[in-house]
């Protein structure tokens, strides 16, 4: 299976969450939170519930146990703090070694149940290298023909960056916004609140600024800089000036991973739907009607950015639909 949707909206833990339904031993209410299976899952620390992310590349020379060593001290800092975390830096992927290790996992029988779960978060960072096509047709191989036994859980932002090969073989499931009210419970999490530097930003800002997507406040700063950049898109939409329109569509492949073409689209979203209820509030009907149909326009952007459109080209289109509905 492949969870995909936007940054931050909770992939990963819903990845976690049914693999605990999977090794429950509860088979009527699962998971149950009281069984063996469930104890063990609920700290990550059952042996066949497997979480693997992007990680730094580690120095030196190390083999497939320094990098199962490597995941499970990161596991066990992000459960001490709560199971909140950051989103990976650049310099984090799934490098070969680890496919190595996570292949290897998928072999091995289960430990203590029936059956082994393998979750996989941020898939489109599995790292390609010289010399990796071994490792790369062990993991096809694995989607292909996984054992019996064991249940493998994708999870991406950027599906589009996934090999076709990948696609192929695994059943997608979108991942929608999370509702508001469970993004303000998120926030009174005294395991979120211990991380989040707020600032002057009140909780009703937070919300807004989430989009539907909690695990963005997570990385503020990031995302911030997506909100600045996708303002600067509905302005230049509302310029009559064309080549402003041109220059801020060229600007978009110089912001390196794709990622962060993802989170600017996630940010303008975010603003288009500010701008409608700004209008709507002044009774402008005209401008509320028109943000909310750009809106529209900027959801099927997203889909042919997950099918790796180039960013430059996608938004000037989108600058152009833009510009006839709010400018």
């Amino acid at each position: 299976m492949l969870l995909e949707g936007a940054r931050g909206v909770g992939k990963q833990q819903i990845a976690l969450w049914l693999g605990r339904m999977l090794l429950c031993e509860n088979a009527d209410r699962a998971p149950c939170e009281e069984c063996r299976s469930c104890r063990f899952a609920a700290t990550l620390t059952h042996p066949d519930l497997h979480w693997f992310f992007p990680r730094p590349r580690l120095k030196g020379d190390f083999d497939v146990e320094d990098v199962r060593e490597d995941i499970a001290e990161a596991i066990a800092e992000r459960m001490a703090a709560g199971g909140v975390y950051e989103t990976p830096g650049g310099d984090e992927a799934i490098f070969i070694t680890t496919t190595h290790a996570l292949v290897q996992t998928a072999a091995l029988s289960p430990a203590i149940g029936r059956r082994k779960v393998l979750v996989v978060g941020d898939a489109h960072r599995m790292a390609s290298q010289e010399g990796s096509e071994q490792a790369a047709n062990a993991f096809l191989k694995l989607l292909e023909e996984p054992p019996a036994d064991t249940t493998i859980i994708l999870t991406s932002s950027e599906p589009g960056a996934l090999l076709p090969t990948i696609r192929s073989r695994v059943v997608a499931v979108r991942v929608g916004p999370v509702a508001e009210e469970d993004v303000r419970d998120f926030l009174a999490d005294p395991a979120v609140a211990a991380i989040v530097d707020a600032g002057n930003v009140s909780t009703e800002e937070m919300i807004e600024l989430a989009g539907g997507a909690p695990g963005r406040i997570i990385s503020l700063e990031s995302w911030n800089a997506s909100l600045i950049q996708a303002r600067r898109i509905v302005e230049a939409a509302t310029s009559p000036d064309r080549a402003v329109r041109m220059r801020v569509a060229l600007l978009q492949g110089s912001f390196g991973a794709r990622g962060k073409f993802s989170d600017v689209l996630d940010a303008l979203t975010v603003v288009l739907h500010e701008r409608a209820r700004s209008a709507a509030r002044s009774g402008n009907a005209k401008t509320a009607s028109g943000a909310a149909r750009a809106v529209e326009a900027v959801e099927r952007a997203k889909e042919l950015a997950y099918g790796n459109v180039s960013p430059q080209l996608l938004s000037a289109s989108l600058l152009q639909q833009i510009a006839g509905l709010v400018g």
